[in-house]
């Protein structure tokens, strides 16, 4: 199982420090686990809410990969719904071939009316773009002609492409248990969130099996997100974790709601973490989670460790324990 480090950069719910480098402090996080042999570093993309401040996740990935020489960066996701699949197939060539092939692709079709409204599309619409815009961004990416918007203009050919051929490596991120079978029958992995979409950690495996069931023979992987802290003492995460939960509500994140409204403790910082949808605890405790995860399948953990205001050095301390503890438990599971 790969450990990588995923941020959602929020931008410190009220009560923390909002004049902070936010974006700054990622370009160092990637720094941090690349030391600790972290495998990837993967960002977010939103708009117009505190919860997310990342809103072209290209130009990030490429600060990063250039603070950085193995780690390989990642956006998780890019919202094909809200902008022109060329430009998306452009924009990302353009950071395979800054970090020399060390993208990884996440598409989604978003989930929060608010970034819909802003960009002026019907969400009702999303799937169908959703579709369109990563055929499109595959076909750029092969090299093959794509047509433009405009019917009467002929299609057109990216002048560059990435690094990685075909393509970079294929993440979709699903939040409903009815699009694993279409993600995995296209060949591409699956990224989930489970705080925010599955009742219990106890669905994983299921959910699992059902895209390994789908996915051809040897293709494709499943990356989890969880929130992670390691240490002794971890009052200051577990408040961390209740300003991010905070934060997420009032994006108006509609499977959260959705989850919270069924259940208002799902959306404390004590749930989460009793519901085993945060990773905290020391050491030995995060270390037998790892074990747990990896025997129910799952082939990376995106570890969500800068949230809620933590601190750059708490921040720090769990990149540098998952990278130890990486390392400790090879060779039954990898760092990287």
């Amino acid at each position: 199982m790969k450990l990588s480090a995923f941020t959602v950069v929020d931008g410190f719910p009220p009560g923390t420090d909002s004049s902070r480098p936010r974006l700054r402090e990622v370009v160092d996080l990637a720094r941090a686990a690349e030391t600790a042999g972290l495998s990837g570093l993967w960002v977010a993309e939103h708009h117009f809410h505190a919860g997310g401040i990342c809103p072209h996740p290209p130009a990030l990935l490429a600060a990063c990969a250039e603070a950085t020489r193995r780690l390989r960066v990642g956006v998780m996701v890019s919202n094909l719904a809200l902008h022109h699949p060329i430009s998306i197939a452009e924009e990302y060539a353009v950071v395979d071939q800054l970090s020399n092939g060390r993208l990884n692709f996440g598409a989604g079709s978003g989930y929060l009316p608010m970034e819909f409204e802003g960009f002026g599309v019907d969400p009702s619409t999303k799937r169908e773009r959703f579709d369109r815009a990563l055929e499109i961004i595959e076909r750029g990416w092969r090299g093959e002609p794509v047509g433009p918007e405009n019917p009467d203009a002929g299609p057109v050919r990216l002048n560059l492409r990435p690094v990685q051929r075909p393509a970079p490596p294929l993440w979709i991120a699903v939040q409903r248990r009815a699009a694993i079978p279409f993600v995995a029958r296209r060949g591409a992995s699956l990224a989930l969130i489970p705080y925010a979409t599955l009742g219990t950690m106890d669905e994983l495996p299921d959910l699992i099996r059902e895209y390994r069931a789908h996915a051809p023979a040897g293709r494709g992987e499943v990356a989890v997100a969880l929130h992670l802290a390691i240490g002794d003492d971890l009052r200051s995460s577990r408040a961390a974790l209740q300003r991010y939960l905070d934060g997420r509500l009032a994006t108006h994140s509609t499977f959260y709601r959705e989850k919270v409204r069924a259940d208002p403790a799902a959306a404390t910082a004590g749930r989460i973490e009793e519901g085993g949808f945060a990773l905290f605890g020391t050491p030995p405790e995060v270390g037998r989670r790892l074990r747990a995860l990896e025997a129910m399948g799952v082939d990376e953990l995106l570890a969500l460790m800068d949230f809620g205001g933590l601190s750059p050095s708490e921040v720090r301390h769990s990149v540098q324990a998952l990278g130890e503890l990486g390392a400790e438990l090879n060779p039954q599971m990898g760092g990287r």
